[in-house]
Protein backbone atom coordinates (compact mmCIF):
# COMPACT_ATOMS: atom_id res chain seq x y z
CA UNK A 1 0.00 0.00 0.00
CA UNK A 2 1.07 3.35 -0.50
CA UNK A 3 1.76 5.58 2.05
CA UNK A 4 2.72 9.03 0.82
CA UNK A 5 0.01 11.00 -1.30
CA UNK A 6 0.74 12.66 -4.33
CA UNK A 7 0.17 16.88 -4.32
CA UNK A 8 -3.72 17.22 -4.23
CA UNK A 9 -5.27 20.67 -3.58
CA UNK A 10 -8.58 21.38 -1.02
CA UNK A 11 -11.42 22.31 -3.44
CA UNK A 12 -15.08 23.77 -1.80
CA UNK A 13 -16.97 20.73 -1.83
CA UNK A 14 -20.43 22.58 -1.93
CA UNK A 15 -22.17 18.72 -2.35
CA UNK A 16 -25.35 20.35 -1.53
CA UNK A 17 -27.06 17.73 -3.06
CA UNK A 18 -25.82 14.75 -0.83
CA UNK A 19 -28.55 14.05 0.95
CA UNK A 20 -30.68 14.01 -1.81
CA UNK A 21 -32.39 10.78 -2.80
CA UNK A 22 -32.62 10.33 -6.84
CA UNK A 23 -35.87 11.72 -8.05
CA UNK A 24 -36.73 9.91 -11.71
CA UNK A 25 -37.72 12.27 -14.14
CA UNK A 26 -40.63 12.01 -16.18
CA UNK A 27 -40.21 11.08 -20.17
CA UNK A 28 -39.69 13.94 -21.97
CA UNK A 29 -41.48 15.08 -25.19
CA UNK A 30 -38.64 15.01 -27.37
CA UNK A 31 -35.15 13.37 -27.09
CA UNK A 32 -32.52 13.17 -29.22
CA UNK A 33 -29.65 10.37 -28.93
CA UNK A 34 -26.14 11.03 -30.02
CA UNK A 35 -24.49 8.42 -32.34
CA UNK A 36 -20.99 9.63 -30.63
CA UNK A 37 -20.95 8.44 -26.69
CA UNK A 38 -18.05 7.43 -26.21
CA UNK A 39 -14.04 7.27 -27.24
CA UNK A 40 -13.63 6.17 -30.44
CA UNK A 41 -15.32 5.64 -33.80
CA UNK A 42 -19.19 7.18 -33.63
CA UNK A 43 -21.66 4.80 -34.23
CA UNK A 44 -23.88 4.78 -37.41
CA UNK A 45 -27.42 5.14 -36.75
CA UNK A 46 -29.60 1.57 -37.33
CA UNK A 47 -33.11 3.30 -37.97
CA UNK A 48 -34.83 5.60 -39.94
CA UNK A 49 -37.29 8.46 -39.88
CA UNK A 50 -40.90 7.03 -39.17
CA UNK A 51 -39.89 3.84 -37.34
CA UNK A 52 -41.16 3.24 -33.83
CA UNK A 53 -38.42 1.84 -31.33
CA UNK A 54 -38.62 0.83 -27.95
CA UNK A 55 -36.80 1.05 -24.98
CA UNK A 56 -33.74 -0.99 -25.10
CA UNK A 57 -33.39 -1.35 -28.44
CA UNK A 58 -30.13 -1.18 -30.29
CA UNK A 59 -30.46 2.10 -32.19
CA UNK A 60 -27.19 2.42 -33.36
CA UNK A 61 -23.90 0.48 -33.73
CA UNK A 62 -19.79 -0.01 -35.77
CA UNK A 63 -17.90 -2.85 -36.16
CA UNK A 64 -15.13 -0.66 -35.33
CA UNK A 65 -12.92 -2.10 -32.06
CA UNK A 66 -13.07 0.85 -30.17
CA UNK A 67 -17.15 1.28 -29.88
CA UNK A 68 -20.13 0.62 -28.00
CA UNK A 69 -23.77 0.17 -29.06
CA UNK A 70 -25.97 2.78 -28.61
CA UNK A 71 -29.70 1.97 -27.43
CA UNK A 72 -32.73 3.83 -27.54
CA UNK A 73 -33.71 5.30 -23.60
CA UNK A 74 -37.77 5.66 -24.86
CA UNK A 75 -40.58 4.07 -27.10
CA UNK A 76 -42.04 6.12 -29.81
CA UNK A 77 -41.01 7.37 -33.50
CA UNK A 78 -38.31 8.09 -35.32
CA UNK A 79 -38.33 11.48 -36.40
CA UNK A 80 -35.62 12.22 -38.12
CA UNK A 81 -31.23 11.94 -38.03
CA UNK A 82 -29.67 15.34 -37.39
CA UNK A 83 -26.27 17.01 -36.93
CA UNK A 84 -26.03 19.14 -34.19
CA UNK A 85 -22.47 20.41 -32.62
CA UNK A 86 -21.42 18.50 -29.77
CA UNK A 87 -20.25 20.00 -26.33
CA UNK A 88 -16.55 19.05 -27.47
CA UNK A 89 -16.97 21.16 -30.32
CA UNK A 90 -17.34 18.93 -33.23
CA UNK A 91 -20.40 17.31 -34.84
CA UNK A 92 -22.49 14.54 -33.73
CA UNK A 93 -25.09 12.59 -35.23
CA UNK A 94 -28.60 12.55 -33.19
CA UNK A 95 -31.01 10.12 -33.72
CA UNK A 96 -34.51 12.00 -33.08
CA UNK A 97 -37.40 10.29 -31.12
CA UNK A 98 -40.62 11.55 -30.30
CA UNK A 99 -42.07 9.52 -27.21
CA UNK A 100 -45.09 7.70 -26.78
CA UNK A 101 -44.86 7.76 -23.20
CA UNK A 102 -46.04 3.73 -22.66
CA UNK A 103 -42.15 3.07 -22.46
CA UNK A 104 -42.30 -0.43 -24.19
CA UNK A 105 -39.48 -2.65 -23.54
CA UNK A 106 -38.12 -3.63 -26.78
CA UNK A 107 -37.98 -7.80 -27.37
CA UNK A 108 -33.82 -7.48 -27.53
CA UNK A 109 -34.08 -6.51 -23.78
CA UNK A 110 -33.04 -10.56 -22.32
CA UNK A 111 -31.23 -11.56 -19.24
CA UNK A 112 -27.84 -12.68 -19.92
CA UNK A 113 -26.93 -16.42 -19.34
CA UNK A 114 -24.61 -16.79 -16.50
CA UNK A 115 -21.37 -16.46 -18.88
CA UNK A 116 -19.13 -19.70 -19.56
CA UNK A 117 -16.04 -17.48 -20.22
CA UNK A 118 -14.20 -14.38 -20.18
CA UNK A 119 -14.74 -13.75 -24.01
CA UNK A 120 -18.97 -14.57 -23.22
CA UNK A 121 -18.43 -11.94 -20.20
CA UNK A 122 -16.53 -9.19 -22.12
CA UNK A 123 -19.59 -9.89 -25.45
CA UNK A 124 -22.24 -9.31 -22.69
CA UNK A 125 -20.68 -5.91 -21.47
CA UNK A 126 -20.34 -4.75 -25.11
CA UNK A 127 -23.70 -5.54 -25.64
CA UNK A 128 -24.83 -3.66 -22.79
CA UNK A 129 -23.33 -0.41 -24.37
CA UNK A 130 -21.40 0.41 -20.81
CA UNK A 131 -18.46 3.29 -21.21
CA UNK A 132 -16.43 4.44 -18.68
CA UNK A 133 -19.25 6.95 -16.69
CA UNK A 134 -17.01 8.85 -14.81
CA UNK A 135 -16.37 11.13 -17.50
CA UNK A 136 -13.99 9.23 -19.57
CA UNK A 137 -16.30 7.61 -21.84
CA UNK A 138 -13.96 4.36 -22.47
CA UNK A 139 -15.54 1.28 -24.33
CA UNK A 140 -16.15 -0.81 -20.80
CA UNK A 141 -15.94 -4.30 -22.64
CA UNK A 142 -11.99 -3.67 -23.54
CA UNK A 143 -11.03 -2.04 -20.18
CA UNK A 144 -12.49 -5.67 -18.98
CA UNK A 145 -9.95 -7.44 -21.42
CA UNK A 146 -6.80 -6.44 -21.09
CA UNK A 147 -3.86 -8.19 -23.45
CA UNK A 148 -1.41 -8.78 -20.25
CA UNK A 149 -4.46 -10.34 -18.36
CA UNK A 150 -2.23 -12.64 -16.36
CA UNK A 151 -0.20 -9.85 -15.06
CA UNK A 152 -3.94 -8.44 -13.42
CA UNK A 153 -5.15 -9.25 -9.88
CA UNK A 154 -6.52 -6.47 -8.74
CA UNK A 155 -10.06 -4.30 -9.08
CA UNK A 156 -10.07 -0.94 -8.15
CA UNK A 157 -13.56 1.26 -8.11
CA UNK A 158 -13.20 4.96 -8.49
CA UNK A 159 -15.81 5.81 -6.35
CA UNK A 160 -13.99 9.19 -5.49
CA UNK A 161 -15.89 11.72 -6.69
CA UNK A 162 -13.62 14.53 -5.76
CA UNK A 163 -15.16 17.24 -7.58
CA UNK A 164 -17.24 20.20 -6.77
CA UNK A 165 -20.86 20.18 -6.31
CA UNK A 166 -21.30 16.45 -8.21
CA UNK A 167 -23.09 13.85 -5.70
CA UNK A 168 -24.59 11.34 -7.94
CA UNK A 169 -21.78 8.68 -7.01
CA UNK A 170 -22.26 9.60 -3.54
CA UNK A 171 -26.15 8.25 -4.26
CA UNK A 172 -25.01 5.12 -6.60
CA UNK A 173 -23.45 3.65 -3.78
CA UNK A 174 -26.06 4.24 -1.01
CA UNK A 175 -28.91 3.60 -3.31
CA UNK A 176 -27.60 0.56 -5.82
CA UNK A 177 -25.38 -1.22 -3.35
CA UNK A 178 -26.73 -4.73 -4.32
CA UNK A 179 -25.66 -3.66 -7.85
CA UNK A 180 -22.40 -1.94 -7.44
CA UNK A 181 -21.35 -5.66 -5.42
CA UNK A 182 -22.69 -7.79 -7.74
CA UNK A 183 -20.86 -6.08 -10.84
CA UNK A 184 -17.39 -6.13 -8.28
CA UNK A 185 -17.84 -9.86 -8.05
CA UNK A 186 -18.60 -10.18 -11.63
CA UNK A 187 -15.79 -9.08 -12.85
CA UNK A 188 -13.08 -10.31 -10.28
CA UNK A 189 -14.76 -13.49 -11.49
CA UNK A 190 -13.73 -13.53 -15.22
CA UNK A 191 -11.05 -11.43 -15.07
CA UNK A 192 -10.22 -13.76 -12.01
CA UNK A 193 -8.89 -11.08 -9.96
CA UNK A 194 -7.98 -11.80 -6.44
CA UNK A 195 -8.57 -8.11 -4.45
CA UNK A 196 -11.41 -5.24 -4.86
CA UNK A 197 -10.87 -2.05 -3.49
CA UNK A 198 -13.89 0.62 -3.54
CA UNK A 199 -11.57 4.09 -3.48
CA UNK A 200 -13.57 6.32 -1.49
CA UNK A 201 -12.92 10.00 -0.06
CA UNK A 202 -13.44 10.51 3.66
CA UNK A 203 -16.18 13.27 3.07
CA UNK A 204 -18.54 9.99 2.21
CA UNK A 205 -18.67 8.54 5.54
CA UNK A 206 -22.06 7.36 5.33
CA UNK A 207 -21.34 5.67 1.99
CA UNK A 208 -18.24 3.92 3.38
CA UNK A 209 -20.35 3.03 6.51
CA UNK A 210 -22.95 1.37 4.59
CA UNK A 211 -20.69 -0.62 1.98
CA UNK A 212 -18.96 -1.96 4.56
CA UNK A 213 -21.76 -2.86 6.39
CA UNK A 214 -23.16 -5.29 3.35
CA UNK A 215 -19.76 -6.66 2.57
CA UNK A 216 -19.98 -7.84 6.49
CA UNK A 217 -23.20 -9.18 6.07
CA UNK A 218 -22.57 -11.01 2.95
CA UNK A 219 -19.03 -11.95 4.00
CA UNK A 220 -17.47 -11.03 1.44
CA UNK A 221 -13.87 -10.91 2.50
CA UNK A 222 -12.07 -9.65 -0.61
CA UNK A 223 -13.40 -6.42 -1.61
CA UNK A 224 -12.99 -3.97 1.18
CA UNK A 225 -13.58 0.09 0.87
CA UNK A 226 -10.17 2.41 0.49
CA UNK A 227 -10.76 5.93 2.44
CA UNK A 228 -9.39 8.45 0.24
CA UNK A 229 -8.30 12.19 1.66
CA UNK A 230 -10.89 14.24 0.48
CA UNK A 231 -9.20 16.36 -1.52
CA UNK A 232 -8.29 17.06 -5.04
CA UNK A 233 -7.77 15.43 -7.80
CA UNK A 234 -7.67 12.05 -5.73
CA UNK A 235 -10.55 10.62 -8.46
CA UNK A 236 -8.14 10.74 -11.19
CA UNK A 237 -6.76 6.83 -11.81
CA UNK A 238 -2.99 7.66 -11.82
CA UNK A 239 -3.54 9.73 -8.68
CA UNK A 240 -5.78 6.60 -7.22
CA UNK A 241 -2.76 3.77 -8.34
CA UNK A 242 -0.68 5.64 -6.31
CA UNK A 243 -2.69 6.13 -3.43
CA UNK A 244 -3.62 2.42 -2.82
CA UNK A 245 -0.65 0.66 -4.48
CA UNK A 246 2.33 2.98 -4.38
CA UNK A 247 2.92 2.96 -8.13
CA UNK A 248 3.72 5.92 -9.94
CA UNK A 249 1.70 5.58 -13.28
CA UNK A 250 3.35 7.86 -16.17
CA UNK A 251 0.92 9.10 -19.31
CA UNK A 252 0.41 6.50 -21.94
CA UNK A 253 0.29 3.46 -19.16
CA UNK A 254 -2.63 1.71 -18.67
CA UNK A 255 -3.84 1.02 -14.97
CA UNK A 256 -3.82 -3.11 -16.40
CA UNK A 257 0.07 -2.40 -17.11
CA UNK A 258 0.58 -1.60 -13.14
CA UNK A 259 -1.76 -4.68 -12.38
CA UNK A 260 -5.27 -3.41 -12.06
CA UNK A 261 -8.33 -2.90 -13.84
CA UNK A 262 -9.60 0.34 -12.49
CA UNK A 263 -13.52 1.68 -13.15
CA UNK A 264 -15.98 4.73 -11.82
CA UNK A 265 -18.22 3.32 -9.20
CA UNK A 266 -21.47 4.01 -11.64
CA UNK A 267 -20.03 1.94 -14.27
CA UNK A 268 -19.39 -1.38 -11.82
CA UNK A 269 -22.76 -1.10 -10.64
CA UNK A 270 -24.30 -0.35 -14.46
CA UNK A 271 -22.36 -4.03 -14.83
CA UNK A 272 -23.98 -6.02 -12.14
CA UNK A 273 -27.98 -4.03 -13.50
CA UNK A 274 -27.41 -5.55 -16.53
CA UNK A 275 -26.44 -8.37 -15.45
CA UNK A 276 -29.71 -8.74 -13.06
CA UNK A 277 -32.15 -6.78 -15.60
CA UNK A 278 -30.42 -7.45 -19.02
CA UNK A 279 -31.63 -3.62 -19.66
CA UNK A 280 -28.33 -1.62 -21.27
CA UNK A 281 -27.58 1.82 -20.45
CA UNK A 282 -30.67 4.00 -21.41
CA UNK A 283 -30.81 6.45 -18.82
CA UNK A 284 -28.41 8.26 -16.26
CA UNK A 285 -28.52 9.27 -12.90
CA UNK A 286 -27.08 13.19 -12.32
CA UNK A 287 -26.50 16.03 -10.12
CA UNK A 288 -28.24 19.10 -11.04
CA UNK A 289 -26.81 21.88 -9.05
CA UNK A 290 -25.49 25.81 -9.22
CA UNK A 291 -26.83 28.91 -8.44
CA UNK A 292 -29.29 29.36 -11.38
CA UNK A 293 -30.91 26.08 -10.58
CA UNK A 294 -34.09 26.86 -8.45
CA UNK A 295 -33.95 23.06 -7.37
CA UNK A 296 -30.44 21.30 -7.16
CA UNK A 297 -31.17 17.41 -7.11
CA UNK A 298 -29.99 14.46 -7.92
CA UNK A 299 -32.12 12.76 -10.88
CA UNK A 300 -31.96 9.73 -13.22
CA UNK A 301 -32.94 10.83 -16.86
CA UNK A 302 -33.74 9.09 -20.02
CA UNK A 303 -30.07 9.31 -22.41
CA UNK A 304 -30.88 11.82 -24.81
CA UNK A 305 -33.27 14.23 -22.63
CA UNK A 306 -32.56 17.91 -23.59
CA UNK A 307 -30.58 20.25 -20.46
CA UNK A 308 -33.46 22.79 -20.64
CA UNK A 309 -35.91 19.80 -19.98
CA UNK A 310 -33.58 18.24 -16.88
CA UNK A 311 -33.61 22.02 -15.30
CA UNK A 312 -37.47 22.07 -15.77
CA UNK A 313 -37.78 18.77 -13.73
CA UNK A 314 -35.52 20.85 -11.27
CA UNK A 315 -37.57 24.02 -11.04
CA UNK A 316 -36.47 25.26 -13.84
CA UNK A 317 -33.79 28.39 -13.80
CA UNK A 318 -34.30 31.25 -10.77
CA UNK A 319 -32.00 33.43 -12.81
CA UNK A 320 -30.37 33.89 -15.93
CA UNK A 321 -27.29 31.30 -16.23
CA UNK A 322 -24.27 32.63 -17.51
CA UNK A 323 -22.51 29.15 -17.88
CA UNK A 324 -24.08 25.69 -18.08
CA UNK A 325 -21.61 22.84 -18.00
CA UNK A 326 -21.68 19.05 -18.53
CA UNK A 327 -19.81 17.65 -15.42
CA UNK A 328 -18.31 19.47 -12.61
CA UNK A 329 -16.24 22.84 -12.38
CA UNK A 330 -13.00 21.55 -12.64
CA UNK A 331 -12.56 19.11 -15.60
CA UNK A 332 -16.42 19.72 -17.12
CA UNK A 333 -17.36 21.23 -20.14
CA UNK A 334 -19.11 24.77 -20.94
CA UNK A 335 -21.96 23.83 -23.37
CA UNK A 336 -23.27 26.51 -25.93
CA UNK A 337 -26.80 26.04 -25.04
CA UNK A 338 -29.17 23.84 -23.23
CA UNK A 339 -31.06 22.61 -26.01
CA UNK A 340 -28.30 19.50 -25.86
CA UNK A 341 -28.81 16.29 -25.16
CA UNK A 342 -27.68 14.53 -22.05
CA UNK A 343 -25.25 11.35 -23.10
CA UNK A 344 -23.77 8.40 -21.07
CA UNK A 345 -21.12 9.94 -19.44
CA UNK A 346 -22.88 13.21 -17.92
CA UNK A 347 -22.77 12.62 -14.13
CA UNK A 348 -23.90 16.40 -13.42
CA UNK A 349 -25.32 19.95 -14.94
CA UNK A 350 -24.27 22.97 -13.37
CA UNK A 351 -25.97 26.29 -14.32
CA UNK A 352 -24.44 28.96 -12.70
CA UNK A 353 -25.00 32.89 -13.02
CA UNK A 354 -23.05 35.62 -14.19
CA UNK A 355 -21.67 36.53 -10.60
CA UNK A 356 -20.87 32.80 -9.95
CA UNK A 357 -19.10 32.35 -13.77
CA UNK A 358 -17.12 35.41 -13.89
CA UNK A 359 -13.89 34.60 -14.72
CA UNK A 360 -10.74 37.13 -12.65
CA UNK A 361 -8.91 39.21 -15.00
CA UNK A 362 -5.10 37.59 -15.16
CA UNK A 363 -2.30 39.46 -13.57
CA UNK A 364 1.50 39.55 -13.95
CA UNK A 365 2.92 35.65 -12.57
CA UNK A 366 4.21 36.28 -9.40
CA UNK A 367 6.69 32.88 -8.89
CA UNK A 368 4.97 32.13 -6.02
CA UNK A 369 5.15 28.31 -6.77
CA UNK A 370 1.76 27.27 -5.80
CA UNK A 371 0.73 25.89 -9.29
CA UNK A 372 3.87 23.46 -8.88
CA UNK A 373 3.08 22.75 -4.94
CA UNK A 374 -0.27 21.84 -6.14
CA UNK A 375 0.31 19.55 -8.99
CA UNK A 376 -0.30 15.61 -8.89
CA UNK A 377 3.11 15.20 -11.15
CA UNK A 378 5.66 17.80 -10.05
CA UNK A 379 5.05 19.60 -13.13
CA UNK A 380 6.43 23.32 -13.26
CA UNK A 381 3.22 25.04 -14.80
CA UNK A 382 4.92 28.47 -15.30
CA UNK A 383 7.88 26.82 -17.16
CA UNK A 384 5.33 25.19 -19.50
CA UNK A 385 3.70 28.12 -20.15
CA UNK A 386 6.99 30.34 -21.21
CA UNK A 387 7.19 27.32 -23.51
CA UNK A 388 4.14 27.77 -25.10
CA UNK A 389 4.54 31.02 -25.62
CA UNK A 390 7.62 30.79 -27.55
CA UNK A 391 6.06 28.16 -29.55
CA UNK A 392 9.34 25.63 -27.92
CA UNK A 393 7.88 22.06 -29.13
CA UNK A 394 11.02 20.36 -28.01
CA UNK A 395 10.95 22.68 -24.15
CA UNK A 396 7.32 21.03 -23.68
CA UNK A 397 8.60 17.82 -24.19
CA UNK A 398 11.41 17.95 -22.32
CA UNK A 399 9.27 19.89 -19.86
CA UNK A 400 6.92 16.71 -19.59
CA UNK A 401 3.82 18.65 -20.66
CA UNK A 402 2.14 15.60 -21.76
CA UNK A 403 2.27 14.24 -18.06
CA UNK A 404 -0.23 16.73 -17.37
CA UNK A 405 -3.48 14.92 -17.02
CA UNK A 406 -5.78 18.48 -17.27
CA UNK A 407 -7.07 18.54 -13.53
CA UNK A 408 -7.01 22.25 -13.49
CA UNK A 409 -5.21 22.23 -9.89
CA UNK A 410 -2.74 25.00 -11.15
CA UNK A 411 -5.67 27.14 -12.48
CA UNK A 412 -7.39 26.93 -9.25
CA UNK A 413 -4.75 27.72 -7.01
CA UNK A 414 -2.80 30.82 -9.19
CA UNK A 415 -3.25 33.83 -6.92
CA UNK A 416 -2.88 35.72 -10.45
CA UNK A 417 -5.66 33.76 -12.09
CA UNK A 418 -3.45 31.89 -15.10
CA UNK A 419 -5.12 29.24 -17.19
CA UNK A 420 -2.42 27.12 -16.80
CA UNK A 421 -4.02 24.22 -17.21
CA UNK A 422 -5.53 25.07 -20.87
CA UNK A 423 -2.45 26.37 -22.01
CA UNK A 424 -0.95 22.77 -21.20
CA UNK A 425 -3.31 21.28 -23.13
CA UNK A 426 -2.33 23.86 -25.97
CA UNK A 427 1.47 22.80 -25.22
CA UNK A 428 0.49 18.81 -26.19
CA UNK A 429 -1.09 20.08 -29.41
CA UNK A 430 2.28 21.61 -30.19
CA UNK A 431 4.40 18.85 -29.37
CA UNK A 432 2.02 16.41 -31.20
CA UNK A 433 1.75 18.56 -34.49
CA UNK A 434 6.02 19.18 -34.36
CA UNK A 435 6.05 15.03 -33.86
CA UNK A 436 8.31 14.80 -30.98
CA UNK A 437 8.52 11.46 -29.23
Amino acid sequence: MGKKHLSSVHVAHYKHTAGCATEVMPIPDIVKISMSQHIGAPCQPLVKKGDYVKVGQKIGDTEAFVSAPIHSSVSGTVKGIEQARSAAGGYDTLVVIEPDKKQEISEEVVVPEEPKDLAEFVKEVRKSGLVGLGGASFPTSIKFNPKNIDDVHCLVVNAAECEPFITSDHRCMLEDTEDLIRGCQLIMKYDELDKGYIAIEDNKPDAIEHIDKVLKEKGITNIETFKLQARYPKGAERVLVYEIFGKVMNAGVLPADMGCILDNVTTVTKVGHYFRTGMPLIAKRMTVDGDAVAQPKNIIAPIGTLVNDVIGFCGGYKQEPRKILMGGPMMGRAIPSDEMPIVKNNNAILAFSKEKSLVKEETACINCGRCHEACPFNLIPTALADAYERNDAQALFDLDVNQCMNCGSCSYICPAHRPLGFINTLGKTVVKEAGIK
